[in-house]
């Protein structure tokens, strides 16, 4: 056992969590003098009350298992290989891909990597690249979309959409508390154009269970509703931080477009140019 690290890690996620010791203690079911021993070093935990206070404390999968380890025991929530996931959950992904053509789909890491998109997100998406020669591999969501180099130029009122994804990521990391998290909001603020008052967390900025994106280039012009979808009790780190991203037609003219490019693959470059 680490005998600091524990403890401090206690103290922050209660801390985060806005809980008394009392507080925490009661909903633990466990008495408010050990929880004091337990933030002070002077008891040591065994493997069940680690568990128990981090799954009170809503701790992500990621950071339960390095209390475990911090407090000497083994990690309890496996973290296996995109390559490596459960067959069952590998074929419902692949399913979900290919249910919801023509319309975008992607699957992401919660650092917004794209691990997996279906066929209308790579040909559509494709299509309001300025330039494909800046995309980098492995592509992410906030590469795409906040990069000049890449889609930004041509969403919609981009400020507005921005700032409200800037504002959902303030919040997740606050919530995870997840190291992950905070590279990626550097980066993205980093960029050029990136309002520097987007630093400081939002929190007047409504938080939407959607987001509305609209893309126009040149005559290609198409509009969707992005819904984020999440495992629920994953028991594993990698599925933990799972994102489904599911793009539906906002209009009529959108779902047009999404079948002519499902229909016409030769003409999807072409379409995308100004």
């Amino acid at each position: 056992m680490n005998d600091a690290l524990f403890p401090a890690l206690l103290r922050y996620w209660r801390g985060r969590r806005g809980l008394s010791q009392l507080a925490l203690a009661l909903e633990a079911d466990v008495s408010a003098r050990h929880l004091s021993f337990l933030e002070s070093g002077r008891a040591r935990p065994s493997e069940e009350m680690v568990s128990r206070l981090f799954s009170v404390l809503a701790a992500p999968l990621r950071e339960h298992n390095q209390a475990l380890v911090a407090a000497g025991f083994p990690p309890r929530f496996a973290e296996p290989g995109l390559d490596a996931m459960a067959p069952e959950v590998d074929q419902a992904l692949n399913q979900m891909m290919a249910q919801h053509e023509p319309y975008p789909l992607t699957v992401l890491s919660l650092d917004g990597t794209i691990v997996r998109s279906n066929r209308a997100a790579q040909t559509l998406f494709g299509a309001f690249v300025a330039q494909p020669e800046a995309l980098r591999q492995p592509l992410d969501m906030y590469s795409l979309l906040f990069d000049a180099r890449l889609m930004r130029p041509f969403v919609v009122d981009w400020e507005s959409l921005a700032r409200g994804m800037v504002a959902r990521l303030h919040r997740e990391r606050l919530q995870r508390g997840d190291a992950k998290l905070g590279p990626v909001l550097e980066r993205v603020l980093a960029l050029p154009g990136v309002p520097r008052a987007w630093r400081q967390p939002d929190f007047s900025t409504e938080a939407h269970p959607t987001l509305r994106v609209r893309l126009e280039r040149g005559e290609l012009r198409v509009g969707f509703l992005v819904t984020v979808t999440v495992f629920s009790a994953p028991q594993q780190v990698t599925l933990d931080e799972l994102r489904i991203e599911s793009c539906f037609p906002l209009d009529d003219a959108t779902r047009e477009v999404c079948k002519r490019f499902a229909r016409s693959p030769g003409t999807r470059k072409r379409q995308g140019r100004r």
